[in-house]
């Protein structure tokens, strides 16, 4: 375990800003975090980088946060228990429980990042989030260095949110998450999408985990850059509900208006979509822009700052509002 001097960390946020960390120190077991926290409470937590925006170099002690492991806790003919540790990618996680017919998180396959970060924004994806199978947060207290495991329950998850986002935010590293994953009566979810198009296209008719998995790769694929090739974040903001009255309101003047009833009082329209029609989709602001194909990605072509992709944010937040009366939210960490 060794602190490393004025490392860039380009490498390290699948934006790709290139940014420097004054001190840099990998993390590889639970224990070696322990020992850091006895002498350094105040860090910077990197885990894939998927999840966040740079906009300036990093004074505090970067930790990345690498452990690596995978245990089957216990298994029965319907189920198995998998606890898997925060360093591990989540992609790989999940084409490894395909391979093993183990269900239930196939949905969220070609998802950037790592294990670790999954249950902060409760990652989904076409009809599926990650709540639904996690059983347990294993976690580190900062302030104790002590070891607390949070139950399903205890996360307190909802859309894109859970408590260590907000209630217990700085106050615990988590370092393994617990899975409950279906062994052979598996509950597909094909119909979100077009999943259920892109399996007619190959005639597949009874889908195996593998097939939805693929189906969800290639439509990903199909519309997301791959962040080894563009610097990118995936989705950039959330999709934003609003209330039935506001939606009727903008109907009236965009009767093509996707949307997604939550509720008899709430509905979720597409941001995309919005950002889109806000006429930004596939623009480019220097090395800053839109996807061309999905306009809820920002992108980096190269050479743009955090600074700028935050900026391109805003003023398409600003567009949204005034096209729409909706006030776009970042889902993207944005670190300024």
């Amino acid at each position: 375990m060794k602190i490393q001097q004025n490392i860039s960390l380009k490498n390290y946020n699948t934006f790709g800003i290139a940014v420097n960390a004054k001190r840099f120190i990998s993390i590889n077991s639970v224990y070696e975090l322990q020992q850091l926290l006895k002498v350094e409470k105040k860090l910077f937590l990197l885990s894939g980088g998927s999840n966040m925006l740079l906009t300036r170099d990093i004074d505090t002690l970067v930790a990345h946060i690498d452990i690596k492991g995978l245990s089957i806790d216990t298994e029965n003919d319907k189920a198995i228990y998998l606890t898997v540790n925060a360093g591990e990618d989540w992609h790989e996680l999940v084409l490894w429980c395909v391979q093993n017919n183990y269900g239930g998180i196939e949905n969220l396959s070609l998802i950037p990042g790592n294990v670790g970060t999954c249950p902060i924004q409760n990652i989904g994806a076409y009809g599926v989030e990650v709540k639904d199978t996690i059983t347990k947060v294993e976690a580190l207290e900062i302030e104790t260095g002590k070891l607390v495991s949070f139950s399903n329950g205890a996360c307190n998850f909802g859309y894109r949110n859970s408590i260590f986002k907000h209630e217990v935010k700085g106050k615990y590293i988590i370092t393994a998450v617990s899975f409950k994953l279906t062994k052979n009566i598996h509950q597909l979810n094909t119909s979100y999408g077009t999943i259920e198009t892109e399996l007619t296209s190959k005639k597949i008719k009874d889908p195996t985990l593998k097939d939805v998995s693929d189906a969800v790769i290639a439509i990903r694929k199909s519309k997301l850059p791959d962040p080894k090739e563009i610097g990118n974040s995936g989705s950039f903001f959330k999709n934003p509900i609003i209330s039935k009255a506001l939606f009727l309101e903008l109907q009236k003047e965009n009767p093509s208006i996707p949307n997604y009833p939550i509720s008899e009082t709430e509905i979720k329209i597409p941001a995309g979509w919005l950002v889109e029609q806000s006429g930004y989709k596939g623009k480019r602001f220097g090395d800053a822009g839109v996807h061309e194909k999905q306009a809820l990605v920002l992108v980096n072509y190269g050479n743009a700052t955090g600074k700028e992709i935050h900026a391109l944010a805003k003023k398409i937040q600003a567009s949204v509002y005034s096209n729409y009366q909706i006030s776009l939210e970042i889902e993207v960490n944005v670190m300024l």
